[in-house]
């Protein structure tokens, strides 16, 4: 019974949940708007590096996660802990590296 426990906790924390239509309309804007002011209106890079997909390969998911999460000490990029929440955070990673 714990070995099932276990693996249903194990399983579960793998799968972020999905924002809400509107949460994912919310944070869409953010992504253009917050995160493009620093990264380019187009996300091809600025004050900050560029966020396309295809510069972001060679980057970990953990990586990505944490740097929106916490920031970069030296940088210009916040920590959006405050404002996001784990599974959004997630799931913006998401739509970074499969943006259609």
């Amino acid at each position: 019974m714990k070995k099932l426990l276990f693996l249903l906790f194990i399983t579960n924390s793998c799968f972020a949940a999905e924002p809400s239509p509107e949460r994912q309309t919310e944070l869409r804007n953010l992504l253009k708007n917050d995160c493009g002011a620093c990264h380019g209106l187009s996300l091809q890079g600025g004050l900050g590096s560029s966020l396309q997909p295809q510069d972001l390969a060679q980057k970990s998911d953990d990586f990505l996660i944490e740097t929106i999460t916490n920031g970069r000490k030296g940088t210009a990029m916040p920590p959006w802990k405050p404002f996001l929440t784990h599974d959004e955070i997630t799931w913006l990673v998401h739509l970074l590296r499969h943006p259609n």
